[in-house]
């Protein structure tokens, strides 16, 4: 990580404790991830035991501490998605993806994540792919919503 950038983001912020979750989430935003050393910078510059970032970092599903792909593949597995079909859009979209649940693409372009709910339970079941939803999802359409943001064949890393 580029100490200078992350310390930037801290700038925009300020040092005070309450301000680390907006930090977190520019560094998650700016590199798709929260490194250990990022963490260790930020919890060294605000003064906060690195434990605290930690809690944080790891309490909150929208950060992730390990590198995330370009684009982040939501699916509903929430009893309403369920009952509509989210367990065949999961599969669908991890045979496409050649990845299961949880994963990301050895080309760092797809990282599928399963959620037990969006909040949108009329419109299931539910594929969410860069805060872009897509409901009401036969798994016929998958892939074609997959190619609208880079995907370029069924199997292993698209």
């Amino acid at each position: 990580m580029d100490e200078e950038r992350i310390d930037e983001i801290i700038g925009n912020h300020g040092t005070d404790k309450s301000k680390l979750i907006g930090i977190l989430q520019d560094v998650q935003a700016e590199y798709n991830w929260l490194p250990q050393d990022t963490l260790r910078h930020i919890a060294k510059r605000l003064r906060i035991p690195l434990v605290d970032v930690f809690e944080i970092a790891t309490f909150y599903k929208s950060f992730s501490l390990k590198p995330r792909g370009k684009h982040l593949v939501r699916v509903c597995l929430g009893t309403a998605c369920h009952v509509r079909g989210g367990p065949r859009i999961m599969e669908t979209a991890e045979r496409s993806l050649g990845i299961k649940a949880d994963e990301t693409t050895s080309d760092y372009k797809f990282t599928l994540e399963s959620v037990n709910c969006l909040g949108c339970c009329a419109l299931g079941p539910v594929m969410v792919v860069d805060n872009e939803y897509h409901g009401k999802l036969p798994p016929t359409k998958v892939e074609k919503i997959l190619r609208t943001y880079g995907y370029t064949g069924s199997g292993k890393d698209g």
